[in-house]
């Protein structure tokens, strides 16, 4: 009887035990070179003027036609541009540091969420940067001018890409 127990609740018991972790490893692969991030709220957003460097890209086709945060629809011809830092209608100047072309954007929407990246341009902005077919460029952006407070606050909030 005690080698059936064992033999029974061996299995049962290595069951209860494995199935947590396989799952828990069978997730973080499923995760694995994705980034979460969240944005922080309007009451967070960078309203300091100051110039910030990084690295830009820009919107891929996917994204074209989609709606942005602002509940505008993405047009790959417009000045809009993508920030996580900066309030919905921040409109800023955004310079290429390898060239020195620059072009004024309007922040539309929320983004990029990938480490390192501090603005989405447009496909339009980024052949007029000069970025285009690298794809990613370092970059300053300075803001020029801030929606008012409580208009960033009003703007509709939701993460696009």
């Amino acid at each position: 009887m005690k080698m059936l127990r064992t033999l029974l609740l061996g299995p049962a018991l290595w069951l209860l035990l494995a199935v947590p972790v396989q799952a828990e490893r069978a997730e973080k692969r499923a995760t694995a070179g994705t980034v979460r991030q969240v944005a922080p709220s309007d009451r967070h957003r960078d309203r300091s003027g100051q110039t910030r460097k990084g690295k830009a890209s820009y919107y891929s086709r996917r994204f074209h036609g989609k709606k942005m945060a602002n509940g505008e629809a993405m047009k790959p011809d417009s000045n809009a541009a993508a920030s996580k830092t900066l309030p919905v209608g921040t409109v800023a100047k955004v310079t290429n540091l390898d060239n020195n072309r620059s072009d004024v954007v309007v922040v539309k929407d929320r983004g990029p969420y990938v480490p390192g990246r501090i603005i989405d341009v447009t496909p339009r902005t980024a052949d007029k940067l000069g970025m285009k077919e690298e794809g990613v460029a370092p970059v300053a952006v300075t803001p020029l001018k801030l929606p008012p407070q409580n208009e960033a606050a009003s703007a509709p909030s939701g993460k696009s890409h």
